[in-house]
Order: C-alpha cells, then structure tokens, then sequence
C-alpha cells in the first residue's frame, strides 16, 4: 500500500451551496469545520472522472451542494431527513448502524463526513459503503483525530479527549435540551482511532489512498519536544514491527501533528 501524508492547500474561497429549498429560508449550514468540506471538495474534484455520489450523513446538505457545483451526482442520505435544506436533491432516511436504502454497487463514490464517531456500530457502516461500491468505487471518511500529540496528552493528564468528553447524565439532558429526539447530531460515542479505522477499511476490501488533515493545529511547537521523543523511540522498533504495527503512519504529519479531524480516502478494490 502506498501512501502520502502531504496536507493539501486550501481553496482561495469556499463553495457556497446551491440548489437551497425555498421554503427553508436560508442555506444548508456545513454541520463540520469549513476545512473538513474544503479538503473533501479538494479531493473528488481531483477525480478524472465524476458520478453516482452519495453523501451520509448529509445533515442539511452544505457539503452535497459543493459537490453538486462540482459536477457530481449526488444523492443524500440521513438519519433525520427533516433537516436537509436543498431542493431538486433525493434524500432518503438512512441509520449508518442498519442497511442503507440502496441497491448493491449503486454509487462511484461515497462520502461520510462526521459519521462514524456518531453510530453504535461503524463496522457496519463500513460493510455497507463496501457494499454500495463496486470496485475501483472512492471513499472519504472522517473521523476525529484522537491520536494527535494534543489529544495524547490530554488523554494522559484527563483520561479523556477533546471530542469523547464523558457523557454524564446532566451532558446528555444538555444535549437532549438543545437537539431533542436528535442527540445523536451532536454526542459523540465511538472514539475510532487510526488504527481501528485502516483494519475495518481493509477488512471490507479498501485500501488507502492518502490520508489528509483538516487544518494544522495551533500551538503545536509546545509539543515539539514530546514529539521527537516519540519519532526517536521508535527507531529503535525492528523495521518488521513498524510496518505490522503502522509506525510510519501513527507518527506521520497527518495523525500525530495533525489537525481535529483524519480525513482519509480510500478505494474498493475488486474480490468483494
């Protein structure tokens, strides 16, 4: 497998989104960081070719109309299909944890933005865009970053990370008081590391492109020295163990200098 850990430029300008539903009264509001659609957008619009392209969890749908201005065709998918705000579009209800309204093999290319950390179970959401892909089919997730230098150390020092804070009673009545029946549009349950996310993707038959970072983080030269140590350590690891256990990876750019979110692009390679 080869893969690159370069972190792409950002557009000169966002997309703005089309296609809003008059009825809404305003524009799909992007429910991830400005970046995240940014690097996505980036991505596929690097593609030789477009087609069949299903968003889920779409939200309002800020990230479909970008891709929709890129010349996709694209297809919504949400487990609250209430709050997509764009018209002339399909959106059809859909649990990433359960089976997805589509027949098999139906779409080129799948992206789930802020998903994953969402569900009960991302292995299946994983067999399903496996499932939804045929071979040589594209995929772009993304997940928190757990494992950058910031989040190790506050795991260290609190036992939790910025973005799987403990979900105490009076956290979930917070939430439950702002969203209502739709908490889980904002509570995060499944922390997926790495290391989870490239096994499940390979499990289903993905291989990984690139992997890509939202933003840089700021204040990251307080952790330089912590970071040598970690890089200076691991050369001491037997080549064979560093490539079964991801060494070159799990200290690249990206992941232990990377930015909130992995963003991580794959393809389904043909046997599945």
């Amino acid at each position: 497998m080869e893969e690159s850990f370069e972190t792409p430029e950002r557009d000169a300008a966002p997309v703005q989104g089309i296609g809003t539903a008059a009825e809404t009264g305003r524009e799909a509001m992007a429910l991830a960081h400005e970046a995240i659609h940014e690097t996505v957008a980036r991505v596929l619009g690097a593609q030789a070719k477009r087609g069949l392209l299903l968003d889920v969890p779409t939200g309002e749908g800020a990230l479909a109309a970008r891709l929709l201005r890129a010349n996709f065709d694209v297809h919504c998918c949400d487990l609250y299909p209430e709050i997509f705000r764009l018209s002339k579009v399909e959106i059809k209800s859909g649990d990433l944890s359960g089976t997805l309204p589509y027949t098999d093999e139906s779409f080129d290319f799948i992206t789930c933005v802020e998903g994953l950390e969402h569900i009960e179970n991302p292995h299946q959401a994983i067999r399903e865009f496996s499932r939804l892909l045929g071979a040589g089919g594209q995929l772009i997730v993304t997940v928190p970053n757990i494992l950058n230098i910031e989040e190790r150390v506050k795991w260290l020092l609190h036992g939790y990370t910025s973005h799987f804070k403990p979900l105490s009673r009076e956290a979930v009545a917070c939430v439950r008081r702002q969203l209502g029946a739709m908490e889980e549009v904002a509570l995060h349950i499944n922390p997926i590391s790495y290391a989870e996310l490239r096994y499940t993707l390979e499990k289903y038959n993905f291989r990984i492109e690139r992997l890509y970072r939202d933003k840089p983080k700021r204040h990251l030269w307080l952790y330089w020295p912590l970071v040598a140590a970690i890089r200076l350590l691991a050369r001491f690891t037997p080549a064979h163990k560093q490539r079964e256990r991801w060494t070159r990876e799990l200290q690249s750019d990206e992941i232990l200098l990377g930015g909130n979110t992995l963003i991580v692009h794959a393809v389904k390679q043909p046997g599945i």
